[in-house]
């Protein structure tokens, strides 16, 4: 008896640790313990998004013909009436400047719906635009698709038009009406942005929102400010100039609390301006601008989502179309003569970093923290940029790296840096070498290298 009063009292006690251990795990995963960054992985959509990389948001709206970038939404629905409406003029000049995505304004802060929504009577609906039975979510859509471009909406929680905004329970359900019209009738949505502009104070009900986002599109990407941690699956980068300003890491602490959060870089092609403005060509970025801001968004492993403004008339605006045009052959042109190739061929792992292709990668050691990538050529090379892109989809690794040339006695370094991420583009003065190595100086774990590239451009002292 009392042998048995004993076993029972060790079962118990064995039953309650494991209940207390199972509890611990559970916590543990709601809460972001014992977990550390590098162990926090992308989600295979913000994958596939990340590779996206070049975004374009456009604003078209009453604010157009208001010559505004803030409405008030006390514009008459009539002032809407653009006259050669054409989408697809949009996404060609888009598609000329390498831009792979687009989120389109459905409904700015001033509450003025672009799709004939059944919620209100303030959109396009009630416009002499097509007599009222236009669509333009749908003509966007339509065209982004037809030319090879993924499509995203825009839809602000802020509105200034709104009655029910007064009562958050009852515009919550008006915005999740909303939403419902948008990401079930235009298509597969790559990103859905919510823009927290003008809400101070607010808490709209995020948690239906994105719940039910999700049942109608699983795969899109939620663009959210950091301050919606719990929602978004990418962050704004915290300022509109077009750069990122700081060592870029994916993974962002909320309260202890780990997720993979990429950035997004978010800039106007006109400075300061989102939305057309009559004679504005004075704020249109030059091309030097632009491929700076390529260079410091992109080139900093984040996403940049470049603004475009339809005019009045609904067309992009010469100048806008011939600048676009512009700045992606002046990227292609930039990066045509990846200098790599010419590398003298060495094993079938190395090359994997080295091919030109994104689908291959390169792996340091298993278990290592420290490893290098070398390149030799058959004749000495000059170059005075350095593009690396690490293989994320097992987390970022890459925490020191150096890039380096062999002097012909010891190794000099040339650059040096942190986070790689998914894509880092180096400047440097001009260099001269045969022997060229990147040195990952330290990495949580083994690194995986997609491409290592070297090209001459001639502004490496910029």
């Amino acid at each position: 008896m009392k042998q048995r009063g004993v076993t029972s009292q060790y079962g118990a006690m064995r039953r309650t640790a494991l209940i207390l251990l199972l509890a611990f795990f559970a916590l543990a995963a709601t809460q972001g313990y014992a977990q550390n960054f590098s162990e926090v992985n992308p989600s295979p959509q913000q994958v596939e998004w990340q590779d996206l990389e070049f975004g374009a948001i456009i604003h078209f709206g009453p604010n157009t013909f208001g010559d505004r970038e803030w409405g008030d939404g006390t514009a008459s629905p009539r002032s809407f009436n653009p006259t050669q409406v054409d989408p697809e003029q949009w996404m060609r000049a888009l598609k000329a400047a390498g831009v792979t995505y687009v989120v389109f304004v459905a409904k700015h802060h001033d509450g003025f719906c672009l799709w004939p929504t059944e919620q209100t009577d303030y959109s396009v609906k009630s416009s002499p635009w097509m007599d009222g039975k236009g669509d333009m979510v749908k003509l966007v859509s339509d065209a982004a698709h037809k030319y090879g471009l993924k499509f995203g909406v825009y839809l602000s929680p802020w509105d200034r038009h709104e009655p029910r905004y007064k009562d958050s329970a009852a515009y919550d359900k008006y915005y999740l009406a909303e939403m419902e019209e948008l990401v079930q009738n235009y298509g597969p949505i790559t990103e859905f942005w919510l823009d927290g502009a003008g809400s101070a104070g607010r808490v709209y009900n995020f948690d239906a929102i994105v719940q039910d986002l999700r049942v109608y599109q699983p795969n899109a990407i939620v663009f959210a400010d950091t301050n919606l941690f719990e929602y978004g699956d990418a962050r704004w980068v915290g300022n509109e100039s077009g750069k990122v300003t700081q060592e870029n890491w994916n993974v962002v602490d909320r309260r202890g609390y780990l997720r993979w959060r990429p950035a997004e870089v978010d800039t106007p092609l006109h400075k300061l301006h989102w939305f057309f403005h009559p004679n504005d060509e004075a704020t249109l970025k030059s091309v030097p601008e632009l491929l700076d801001t390529y260079e410091q968004s992109i080139g900093r492993g984040g996403q940049l989502m470049l603004g475009i403004a339809p005019d009045n008339r609904g067309l992009l605006p010469d100048a806008d179309v011939a600048r676009l045009e512009e700045f992606g052959e002046a990227i292609r042109q930039r990066y045509a003569n990846n200098l790599v190739k010419q590398h003298i061929h060495k094993d079938e792992e190395t090359e994997r970093a080295l091919d030109g292709d994104r689908d291959t990668f390169w792996s340091a050691p298993i278990g290592s923290h420290h490893s290098t990538l070398e390149i030799d050529f058959p004749r000495p090379v000059t170059f005075d940029h350095a593009l690396t892109m690490e293989w994320l989809n097992d987390g970022q690794h890459v925490q020191q790296y150096a890039l380096e040339v062999w002097d012909g006695t010891a190794w000099k370094p040339i650059v040096k840096g942190f986070a790689l991420g998914h894509e880092k583009i180096d400047p440097f003065s001009p260099v001269t070498a045969s022997r060229v190595r990147l040195n990952i100086i330290a990495s949580s774990s083994e690194a995986h290298i997609r491409e290592f590239q070297l090209y001459s451009i001639g502004d490496g002292n910029k």
